[in-house]
């Protein structure tokens, strides 16, 4: 971890010296972002390739900004963790070593336990209910500005993960009981492993890389994760019953530091919310277009799609909410989120 962690910091400071070089700014001073006649540089971290939505939804989005500031302000992204992990660079923001970052909901929980509200399996129904939910300040506004103060850190809005369901080698689940003693792979999360305990199976956390070789060899007899994910993994080849339990919507959120986004004028500050808006609809229908491609391609391998008994998992899933929601501000917005879905909830999007 030390080496990961020092390496990425010498990158930091590299790329922060030729930006400077670039900008004359040798580093952001906040009384001067914006200035007319220079380019304010803001460094985005991101975990995904250059062909990801992700990458795309926010490479014209830097674009936009770009032009719309004449040239005030410039997004450079480094994909595939140049500037290190998630868990890392949620420090940087913090720091102050770079200005932005998207990142997993996991890593917020770390930061503030409300956040695990918006990563709880049955509190999204749909990838539309999600996103709609996120525009909400009425709702989730406190939860999002909950960590400026303590950790320098503004909560901008999210992209989504799609829906997460099981996919399994011995054949269809359309309720809990088919998957009774079945080992499913889970990320190594204490709620995570409770969700596929409730769901019937027997949860067994793994790395995700180990995945396929395990199914194959039967160490697993199944996992659970998005349809993308399914596909680009070649997982359909080991696993291909892929049932729309549909138990949970995930979401990787836009960070960046507050003070930077307080220092913004007023003007800039709205023309960047109206393009990051302009992201998140372009990164939700690249979602939608890769989803259906992901599931032609399995398809065309010979994996099915299957709908189960939606009423049963949900059911099932219900205790987790009592489990996890511990305090009378997360029972309360998980109440209003559900509250908010206007969606058919039997849908698998």
């Amino acid at each position: 971890m030390r080496l990961r962690i020092g390496a990425a910091i010498a990158a930091i400071a590299s790329v922060t010296l030729s930006l400077s070089a670039c900008s004359n700014l040798g580093g952001l001073d906040l009384n001067k972002v914006g200035e007319e006649g220079k380019t304010t540089w803001v460094k985005l971290a991101l975990n995904q390739t250059e062909t990801h939505p992700s990458y795309i939804a926010l490479d014209h989005l830097s674009e936009r900004f770009e032009e719309r500031t004449d040239g005030r302000w410039k997004i450079d992204i480094y994909p595939n963790e140049q500037l290190g992990s998630q868990q890392e660079v949620l420090q940087f923001v913090k720091s102050g070593a770079i200005e932005m970052a998207i990142v997993s909901g996991t890593q917020l929980e770390n930061l503030n336990k409300d956040f695990q509200v918006l990563n709880m399996p049955t509190t999204f129904s749909s990838v539309e209910h999600q996103m709609d939910v996120i525009r909400q300040p009425e709702i989730v506004g406190e939860v999002f500005s909950s960590l400026e103060e303590s950790d320098n850190i503004s909560v901008i809005g999210g992209f989504t993960q799609g829906s997460r369901n099981v996919y399994t080698s011995f054949g269809i689940v359309k309720t809990p009981a088919d998957l009774a003693g079945k080992k499913i792979r889970v990320q190594e999360s204490e709620m995570h492993i409770r969700m596929i305990e409730l769901m019937g199976g027997s949860a067994t956390p793994m790395s995700y890389g180990e995945v396929y070789t395990a199914i194959q060899s039967g160490v697993l007899d199944g996992a659970e994760n998005n349809e993308v994910s399914y596909s680009t993994q070649r997982h359909m080849e080991v696993a291909p019953y892929f049932s729309y339990t549909n138990h949970l919507i995930g979401l990787d959120y836009m960070i960046m530091r507050h003070d930077l986004r307080q220092a913004m004028t007023d003007e800039d500050r709205a023309i960047f919310d109206e393009e990051w808006e302009k992201a998140m609809v372009e990164h939700t229908e690249l979602w939608d277009k890769e989803t259906k491609e992901a599931i032609a391609e399995a398809e065309a391998t010979g994996a099915t799609f299957d709908e189960v008994d939606r009423e049963a998992f949900i059911e099932a899933l219900t205790p987790i909410k009592d489990e996890f929601l511990t305090t009378d501000f997360q029972k309360q917005l998980f109440d209003a989120i559900r509250a908010a879905d206007t969606s058919d909830a039997g849908g698998k999007k």
